[in-house]
């Protein structure tokens, strides 16, 4: 496979944990979804229910369905960046404690920091909002509301090869080096603008004229 394909293949294994977040948050359910290497992930979580011979691919035909309903229960989620399910509710064994926030909040933070080329994706059920932990820090934040395919696309893209002119594709102006973290990208259902130190750098309508 070229290294252009699987990009293709990891950008859309993305756009879909984003697209069933956005459905978990419209439900008020909570969620934790780790993107992992296998074997990088193996012995640093454990299964709060027996193992089931269960696997299956996220891209594969109704299994967004599956996965959705598998969030729902206890435990994180843990996919291959290709979209292989490695397990569901298991518990995550590297945590950090993120003041103010729960348990999900504690693995999301600790498991990316554990390895940097980690992904975690946090639904607060009781905010109703998504965030997207990498090497440790929020890099994303979205609402429940639904963004055009377009932005979506572009969005899952920069999360997974980080690229900045994306992000100008999609609408926004942002300067040099300015997703360097602290940064946090907030895409809303009209908006997308980049905060970093509490301030707001950059933001755009996210409309796009059809």
């Amino acid at each position: 496979m070229s290294k252009e394909n699987s990009q293709d293949i990891k950008s859309e294994v993305m756009r879909v944990i984003l697209n069933i977040s956005k459905s978990l948050a419209k439900q008020n359910e909570g969620a934790l979804f780790i993107v992992a290497d296998r074997g990088k992930i193996e012995g640093n979580y454990r299964l709060h229910y027996p193992p089931l011979q269960f696997g299956g691919n996220l891209l594969s035909k109704g299994m967004d369905t599956v996965v959705e309903k598998l969030a729902t229960l206890d435990g994180a989620v843990i996919l291959t960046p290709d979209g292989e399910l490695i397990a569901y509710g298991s518990r995550i064994l590297k945590s950090e404690t993120l003041l103010g926030f729960g348990t999900r909040h504690a693995a999301a933070r600790g498991i990316t920091r554990f390895d940097d080329s980690f992904t975690a994706v946090l639904v607060s059920e009781e905010s109703n909002w998504i965030k997207v932990f990498q090497k440790g820090d929020v890099v994303l934040e979205t609402d429940a509301v639904e963004i055009e395919p377009s932005t979506l696309d572009k969005v899952s893209r920069f999360l997974t090869n980080h690229d900045m002119a994306l992000l100008a594709g999609a609408g926004i102006s942002v300067a040099a080096g300015i997703v360097s973290a602290p940064a946090v990208l907030i895409v809303g259902g009209a908006y997308m603008m980049v905060k970093t130190a509490g301030s707001v750098i950059s933001s755009a309508l996210k409309k796009e004229k059809k």
